[in-house]
Parts: C-alpha cells; structure tokens; sequence
C-alpha cells in the first residue's frame, strides 16, 4: 500500500507544470484555473519512461500547442522557438486530440510522446490539423482551460497554393497523377468551394470554435508572411505572450540567398528548414488568383473584426 501511495505521489509531481523560479510558472495566469489532469487515469496509462530521471528531467505534458494552420508555418515557428533554452519541443506532429486512435489511448500515451525537459522548461507541441478540427478545442480544454495557445497564419489565397503544392509533390514523389491547380479549383467556371484547403483558409469559423473554450487572449496569432520576411520581431512578441526572457537574438536569424529564406545559427551551427519547405508554387493564371482574392475578402473581413487587427493580405 505504502509503495502505491509513492507511486501516485511521484506521478503527480511529474505532472505539475514546473516553474522556471519559486512562486508560480511565468506563462501561467495568477489565479488562473488549475489544470484539471486526472493523476488517476494517468496513473493507469502511464508509460515506463514516464519517470523522473536523475537529473531532474521528465516527460510535461504542453504548457502550449501550436494549433495551426496548416501550411501557415508551423514547423518554422517551431524550429524559431526551439531556438530559446527553456523551451523544450516534441519533435513530431503528435496528433492526440485530432486522431482517435491516439486519444483513445489517454493522457498518459500523450505524456510518452513529449520531450524529456527539465523542470524549469516551458513543452510546446505542435499539430496544424487541431485549428481546423471541431472536437479540438474541447479536448483541449478538457486536458488545461489555461493553455496558452499559438497560431500562426499566412495570407488565405497563398496557404491555399502551399496547401495545393504539398499535395502535389507528395503525389509526384510517389509518381502518382494529380490535377493541375486549375482543375482542382474550378468547377462549372467557379470556385470549387468544395476544395477542403479554400476551407481551411475560412480562418474566422475555425477560430470562433476555438473561441468557444478559449478567450481570445490566450490565443496568440502569429503572422507568419512577416516571420518569413523578418523573423526576429515575430518572435520576440511570442517570446513575451509565453512569459520567457528574452534569449533569442537577431544574430539568431540570416538570410540564405540560396535557398530564398532565412536560416537559423545557434550556437555557432548553422540549420535551415527541410527542402519540402518554401516550395515555389505552381503558375497560377491571374484570373484564377483575382477569384481566389474575391472569395476570401469578406472572410476575411470578419476574421479582422473577430481578432481586432488587420493583417495584410489580399
């Protein structure tokens, strides 16, 4: 009995959110809502590793998710923030809330799948597909009504070609057919509003789900056509809405004129983004594009009354 009683008392400690100094954790809200973990569910699922290792490290779940969207630059921003020593990053899309056959396996499979991070350290974990998903933002909650929340956007007309061209390149890698753009955008001379990436570019209904659960200041927008043209900037105002000091650098950031973007040097190394990143997009005809601009302009319009900011895009 007395082992079990250790059992769950080390458990929990591993699930507290673990300040980076005495008092409260600074990304966390004084007063805010407790987590609402459930140290017996995870007690039962718990993986192995899930232990406090000698050093001090161990397995957090998130103190923030980047949500999204999809072809937004998530995998930049991710890369940008890893850059800051107290942020410790899941290295792949994890996929819990979204994929049922990993949320049916529990908090305690989510756990096994972060970063070992020491407990001064803030866990980021990113999925793109959770800002589009409706069961998300509940399922979130459910696991922390605190989070804090990243979502970084891109000019809707522009992620609808990115969104386009990954499909594309994935298909010719597997020396699969695919339709041109032309043909997946138009259908009797109009928009095929029917194209699932025009939906995911429809960024006010997604973030009014959202919203439902979570109010708009625990929800930091990123514009990610300015991290792709001056990083530094963009990353200092994330640095500040997840409450870490300011270690990330201007010398952090240098253009590659090979590659056409910027590139990180950390520590004296050097690393860019993987070459499926920054793809040109396909010709597309002006026309085409007129219409793309048309139909996201009212869209558009209420995401800027629903954030109370404007962002510029087409």
């Amino acid at each position: 009995m007395a082992t079990l009683l250790l059992g769950v008392a080390l458990l929990a400690a591993q699930l507290q959110l673990v300040p980076s100094r005495p008092g409260s954790a600074p990304w966390a809200d004084p007063g805010a809502q407790e987590p609402v973990w459930k140290a017996a569910t995870l007690l039962d699922q718990a993986p192995p590793d899930g232990a406090v290792a000698p050093n001090g490290s161990a397995r957090q779940l998130p103190h923030t998710i980047i949500i999204g969207v999809r072809k937004g630059g998530t995998r930049a921003l991710l890369e940008m923030l890893s850059l800051h020593p107290d942020v410790a990053a899941a290295e792949n899309e994890v996929h819990f809330f979204d994929w049922e056959e990993h949320y049916r396996q529990g908090l305690g499979w989510y756990l096994s799948q972060m970063p070992l991070s020491a407990p001064h350290q803030l866990t980021v974990e990113k999925t793109p597909a959770y800002f589009t998903s409706p069961k998300v933002p509940a399922r979130v909650h459910g696991m922390n009504p605190a989070l804090r929340l990243l979502l970084i956007l891109r000019d809707p007309s522009e992620r609808v070609l990115s969104d386009y061209t990954q499909v594309l390149y994935n298909h010719v890698q597997k020396r699969k057919p695919y339709p041109s753009i032309e043909e997946v955008l138009v259908r009797g001379g109009r928009l095929n509003v029917d194209y699932k990436a025009l939906n995911r570019s429809l960024y006010h209904v997604h973030l009014r789900n959202w919203l439902r659960f979570f109010p708009l200041h625990r929800i930091h927008i990123v514009d990610g056509d300015r991290l792709i043209r001056d990083p530094f900037p963009e990353i200092q105002k994330v640095e500040r809405f997840l409450r870490l000091s300011p270690q990330i650098n201007a010398s952090n950031f240098y253009f590659n004129k090979t590659k056409g973007f910027y590139c990180l040097r950390d520590g004296g190394r050097d690393r860019c983004l993987h070459e499926s990143k920054g793809r040109a997009h396909p010709q597309v005809d002006p026309k085409l594009l007129h219409k793309l601009h048309e139909y996201f302009h009212e869209p558009n319009k209420k995401f800027f009354e629903l954030v109370g900011r404007t962002f510029d895009w087409h």
